[in-house]
Protein backbone atom coordinates (compact mmCIF):
# COMPACT_ATOMS: atom_id res chain seq x y z
CA UNK A 1 0.00 0.00 0.00
CA UNK A 2 2.84 2.33 0.90
CA UNK A 3 4.58 1.80 -2.45
CA UNK A 4 1.11 2.79 -4.20
CA UNK A 5 0.84 5.48 -2.08
CA UNK A 6 4.42 6.60 -3.07
CA UNK A 7 3.94 5.68 -7.02
CA UNK A 8 0.82 8.30 -7.11
CA UNK A 9 2.93 11.09 -5.25
CA UNK A 10 6.18 10.66 -7.78
CA UNK A 11 3.94 10.79 -10.67
CA UNK A 12 1.68 13.86 -9.46
CA UNK A 13 5.03 15.50 -9.15
CA UNK A 14 6.21 15.05 -12.65
CA UNK A 15 3.18 15.81 -13.97
CA UNK A 16 2.96 19.50 -12.38
CA UNK A 17 6.56 19.71 -13.01
CA UNK A 18 6.19 21.89 -16.38
CA UNK A 19 3.57 23.75 -14.67
CA UNK A 20 6.13 24.98 -12.01
CA UNK A 21 8.91 25.98 -14.75
CA UNK A 22 6.85 27.56 -16.69
CA UNK A 23 5.33 29.58 -14.19
CA UNK A 24 8.75 30.23 -12.69
CA UNK A 25 9.52 31.29 -15.82
CA UNK A 26 6.46 33.39 -16.14
CA UNK A 27 7.49 35.73 -13.30
CA UNK A 28 10.84 35.99 -14.10
CA UNK A 29 9.89 37.14 -17.31
CA UNK A 30 7.70 39.59 -15.17
CA UNK A 31 10.62 41.33 -13.51
CA UNK A 32 12.00 44.94 -15.06
CA UNK A 33 15.18 44.06 -17.16
CA UNK A 34 18.13 45.60 -15.96
CA UNK A 35 19.70 48.46 -18.50
CA UNK A 36 23.15 47.28 -19.45
CA UNK A 37 25.30 49.98 -20.30
CA UNK A 38 28.06 47.16 -21.44
CA UNK A 39 25.82 46.48 -24.68
CA UNK A 40 27.04 49.98 -26.18
CA UNK A 41 29.74 50.81 -23.58
CA UNK A 42 32.57 47.77 -22.75
CA UNK A 43 34.80 49.71 -21.52
CA UNK A 44 33.73 52.58 -19.19
CA UNK A 45 36.63 54.41 -18.71
CA UNK A 46 36.46 55.93 -22.50
CA UNK A 47 32.89 57.53 -21.44
CA UNK A 48 33.86 58.98 -18.16
CA UNK A 49 35.74 62.12 -17.25
CA UNK A 50 39.42 60.94 -16.73
CA UNK A 51 39.82 62.46 -12.83
CA UNK A 52 36.15 60.09 -12.64
CA UNK A 53 36.35 57.07 -10.17
CA UNK A 54 36.27 53.28 -11.55
CA UNK A 55 32.90 52.33 -12.16
CA UNK A 56 31.34 49.63 -10.68
CA UNK A 57 29.03 47.36 -12.40
CA UNK A 58 27.15 47.46 -15.99
CA UNK A 59 23.95 48.58 -15.39
CA UNK A 60 22.38 51.94 -14.41
CA UNK A 61 22.86 51.30 -10.31
CA UNK A 62 26.48 51.78 -11.44
CA UNK A 63 25.47 55.37 -12.21
CA UNK A 64 22.72 56.15 -10.25
CA UNK A 65 24.03 55.18 -7.02
CA UNK A 66 25.98 57.96 -6.97
CA UNK A 67 23.85 60.36 -9.17
CA UNK A 68 20.81 59.91 -7.63
CA UNK A 69 17.37 60.65 -9.96
CA UNK A 70 16.10 64.07 -9.27
CA UNK A 71 12.57 62.96 -7.80
CA UNK A 72 12.00 66.16 -6.43
CA UNK A 73 12.37 68.54 -9.47
CA UNK A 74 13.97 70.74 -8.36
CA UNK A 75 15.20 74.00 -10.08
CA UNK A 76 18.46 73.37 -10.39
CA UNK A 77 20.73 71.83 -12.98
CA UNK A 78 21.98 68.58 -13.30
CA UNK A 79 24.50 67.73 -15.73
CA UNK A 80 24.75 64.36 -14.83
CA UNK A 81 21.10 63.86 -16.29
CA UNK A 82 21.56 66.57 -19.22
CA UNK A 83 24.61 64.68 -20.48
CA UNK A 84 23.38 61.42 -20.34
CA UNK A 85 19.90 62.06 -22.14
CA UNK A 86 22.07 64.44 -24.72
CA UNK A 87 24.80 61.43 -25.54
CA UNK A 88 21.55 58.83 -26.05
CA UNK A 89 18.67 60.70 -27.90
CA UNK A 90 18.56 61.81 -31.44
CA UNK A 91 20.89 63.79 -32.76
CA UNK A 92 23.63 62.42 -31.03
CA UNK A 93 22.27 59.08 -30.06
CA UNK A 94 19.64 56.55 -31.14
CA UNK A 95 18.20 54.59 -28.21
CA UNK A 96 14.65 54.63 -27.48
CA UNK A 97 13.38 55.70 -23.83
CA UNK A 98 12.82 52.11 -22.55
CA UNK A 99 16.44 51.45 -22.59
CA UNK A 100 16.64 52.77 -19.46
CA UNK A 101 12.91 53.24 -18.36
CA UNK A 102 10.03 51.45 -17.59
CA UNK A 103 6.64 52.33 -19.00
CA UNK A 104 3.40 51.07 -19.11
CA UNK A 105 1.38 52.86 -21.39
CA UNK A 106 -1.43 55.08 -19.54
CA UNK A 107 0.09 53.63 -16.01
CA UNK A 108 3.20 54.38 -15.16
CA UNK A 109 7.00 55.37 -16.35
CA UNK A 110 9.69 55.76 -14.42
CA UNK A 111 13.75 54.53 -13.86
CA UNK A 112 14.80 51.29 -14.14
CA UNK A 113 15.64 49.83 -10.92
CA UNK A 114 13.90 52.69 -9.03
CA UNK A 115 10.62 52.51 -7.69
CA UNK A 116 7.98 55.50 -8.27
CA UNK A 117 6.40 56.90 -11.20
CA UNK A 118 6.53 60.12 -13.00
CA UNK A 119 3.64 59.80 -14.68
CA UNK A 120 0.94 58.17 -16.72
CA UNK A 121 2.06 59.13 -20.07
CA UNK A 122 -0.07 57.35 -23.17
CA UNK A 123 1.29 56.29 -26.42
CA UNK A 124 0.45 59.83 -27.55
CA UNK A 125 2.15 61.10 -24.45
CA UNK A 126 5.20 59.28 -25.39
CA UNK A 127 5.55 60.19 -29.20
CA UNK A 128 4.94 63.39 -28.04
CA UNK A 129 8.03 63.50 -25.53
CA UNK A 130 10.33 62.03 -28.05
CA UNK A 131 10.04 65.00 -30.42
CA UNK A 132 10.49 67.81 -27.87
CA UNK A 133 13.87 65.50 -26.09
CA UNK A 134 14.82 65.75 -29.90
CA UNK A 135 14.26 69.27 -29.88
CA UNK A 136 15.67 69.61 -26.60
CA UNK A 137 18.87 67.86 -27.74
CA UNK A 138 19.41 69.34 -31.16
CA UNK A 139 17.50 72.52 -31.89
CA UNK A 140 18.32 76.37 -31.79
CA UNK A 141 15.50 77.17 -29.45
CA UNK A 142 15.90 78.33 -25.70
CA UNK A 143 15.13 74.01 -24.69
CA UNK A 144 18.59 73.36 -26.71
CA UNK A 145 20.09 76.37 -25.05
CA UNK A 146 19.29 75.21 -21.22
CA UNK A 147 20.32 71.38 -22.29
CA UNK A 148 23.51 72.68 -22.64
CA UNK A 149 23.57 74.59 -19.47
CA UNK A 150 22.74 71.23 -17.31
CA UNK A 151 18.95 71.86 -17.91
CA UNK A 152 16.74 68.80 -18.60
CA UNK A 153 12.92 69.03 -17.82
CA UNK A 154 12.26 68.60 -14.12
CA UNK A 155 14.47 71.68 -13.93
CA UNK A 156 11.69 74.14 -15.53
CA UNK A 157 8.52 71.47 -15.63
CA UNK A 158 9.20 70.06 -11.90
CA UNK A 159 9.21 66.17 -10.83
CA UNK A 160 5.87 64.99 -12.75
CA UNK A 161 5.40 64.38 -16.73
CA UNK A 162 4.74 67.55 -18.43
CA UNK A 163 1.35 67.78 -20.36
CA UNK A 164 0.84 69.06 -24.17
CA UNK A 165 -0.45 72.40 -22.93
CA UNK A 166 1.74 72.95 -19.71
CA UNK A 167 3.61 76.57 -19.02
CA UNK A 168 6.15 77.45 -17.17
CA UNK A 169 5.54 80.00 -14.30
CA UNK A 170 7.26 82.98 -13.72
CA UNK A 171 8.47 82.06 -10.74
CA UNK A 172 10.52 78.75 -12.04
CA UNK A 173 12.44 80.64 -14.68
CA UNK A 174 13.35 83.39 -11.80
CA UNK A 175 14.34 80.67 -9.73
CA UNK A 176 17.70 80.44 -11.79
CA UNK A 177 17.37 83.79 -13.86
CA UNK A 178 16.16 86.16 -11.45
CA UNK A 179 15.63 88.40 -9.03
CA UNK A 180 13.72 90.14 -11.60
CA UNK A 181 15.45 93.66 -10.84
CA UNK A 182 18.82 91.96 -11.16
CA UNK A 183 17.75 90.74 -14.59
CA UNK A 184 16.29 94.02 -15.72
CA UNK A 185 19.81 95.68 -14.72
CA UNK A 186 21.46 92.48 -17.10
CA UNK A 187 19.34 94.16 -20.12
CA UNK A 188 19.13 97.46 -19.63
CA UNK A 189 20.03 98.83 -23.14
CA UNK A 190 23.08 101.98 -22.73
CA UNK A 191 20.93 103.88 -25.21
CA UNK A 192 16.57 103.96 -24.55
CA UNK A 193 16.80 102.90 -21.27
CA UNK A 194 12.65 102.58 -20.83
CA UNK A 195 13.32 99.99 -24.23
CA UNK A 196 14.25 97.11 -21.24
CA UNK A 197 12.14 94.07 -22.43
CA UNK A 198 12.20 93.04 -18.78
CA UNK A 199 11.19 96.36 -17.33
CA UNK A 200 8.32 97.76 -19.72
CA UNK A 201 5.03 99.51 -19.46
CA UNK A 202 3.62 95.84 -19.37
CA UNK A 203 4.70 95.41 -16.32
CA UNK A 204 4.59 91.80 -15.09
CA UNK A 205 4.35 89.17 -18.17
CA UNK A 206 4.79 85.73 -18.22
CA UNK A 207 8.22 84.99 -19.41
CA UNK A 208 6.81 82.50 -22.13
CA UNK A 209 5.33 85.33 -23.89
CA UNK A 210 8.81 85.89 -25.42
CA UNK A 211 10.67 83.01 -24.25
CA UNK A 212 9.44 80.02 -25.66
CA UNK A 213 10.70 76.10 -24.73
CA UNK A 214 9.94 74.39 -27.43
CA UNK A 215 9.71 76.75 -30.59
CA UNK A 216 10.82 80.18 -32.05
CA UNK A 217 11.66 82.51 -28.86
CA UNK A 218 10.19 86.47 -30.35
CA UNK A 219 10.53 89.69 -28.74
CA UNK A 220 7.14 90.58 -28.35
CA UNK A 221 7.97 94.22 -27.57
CA UNK A 222 8.53 94.28 -31.91
CA UNK A 223 5.35 93.65 -32.65
CA UNK A 224 4.16 97.00 -31.51
CA UNK A 225 7.58 98.98 -32.20
CA UNK A 226 9.33 97.26 -34.91
CA UNK A 227 11.45 99.85 -35.13
CA UNK A 228 13.58 98.95 -32.13
CA UNK A 229 16.29 96.75 -32.32
CA UNK A 230 16.33 93.75 -29.94
CA UNK A 231 17.51 90.31 -30.07
CA UNK A 232 16.75 87.25 -27.93
CA UNK A 233 18.32 83.75 -27.20
CA UNK A 234 16.25 81.09 -28.90
CA UNK A 235 15.45 82.61 -32.22
CA UNK A 236 15.75 81.36 -35.46
CA UNK A 237 19.35 81.73 -36.81
CA UNK A 238 18.21 83.88 -40.02
CA UNK A 239 16.89 86.82 -37.24
CA UNK A 240 19.87 86.87 -34.64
Amino acid sequence: MKRIILFILVMAALLCLPYLVTGSRTAEAAKPAKASCQSCHADFAKVVPKEHPPVKGNDLSACTSCHAPDLAGTAQKNTFSARMHRAHVPPKGSLDCTACHTWTPGKNFGLIGHKGSRGAPSKDDMAMMKEIFSSWAGSNYTDNLHARAGITCTQCHGKDIPKADDTVENGRCLACHGPLDKLAQKTEPKDFKDRNPHKSHLGDIACTVCHKGHAESKVYCLSCHPNFKMKIMGASQAKQ
